[in-house]
């Protein structure tokens, strides 16, 4: 089945999507952050679980990961981090976002942060947090929870 509606959001949106072909996300690790372990167990989570999946390694900036986002057609921007630096990168991800029209994009973010952050990380656009100790059925559940609760683009 199509959506053939069309799409008001403009450039990097998608006007027309087939709601039966695979979540697309893309998993990232931004800044100086280099372990890199984690973001590869989920991303084969998520293949496994039937979604396309495209991992773009270590050290990458905001604006790097949100080309790459809209470059691949994703509908999920996944980030791993662990080094402490959330709040600023989360920020300067949702001004990338902002700036190339790509808001229609879910940002999940993962790794080491701790809850008094959730809601400034909120603020800056991450639509769903997924805490370090979470198994794999809660990270899959959660991706397919946003696209079903809020839909593709």
């Amino acid at each position: 089945m199509t959506d053939s509606s069309s799409n008001s959001q403009g450039d990097g949106a998608r006007a027309r999507i087939d709601v039966n072909s695979p979540i697309r996300v893309l998993v990232a690790k931004l800044g100086l952050d280099g372990h890199d372990r984690g973001a590869k167990v989920v991303a084969r989570i998520l293949r496994d679980a039937g979604m396309e999946v495209v991992y773009t390694g270590l050290y990458k900036s905001p604006n790097d990961v949100v080309s790459a986002a809209v470059q691949e057609d994703v509908d999920v921007i996944g980030v791993s981090l662990l080094s402490g630096s959330h709040l600023p990168l989360f920020q300067e991800l949702g001004r990338c976002l902002r700036e190339k029209k790509a808001e229609h994009i879910f940002v999940v973010a993962g790794g080491v942060i701790p809850e008094h952050d959730y809601a400034a990380l909120s603020d800056s656009g991450v639509d769903a947090i997924v805490p370090q100790e979470a198994r794999s059925d809660l990270i899959v559940t959660t991706i397919r929870n946003l696209i079903a609760e809020r839909g593709r683009i």
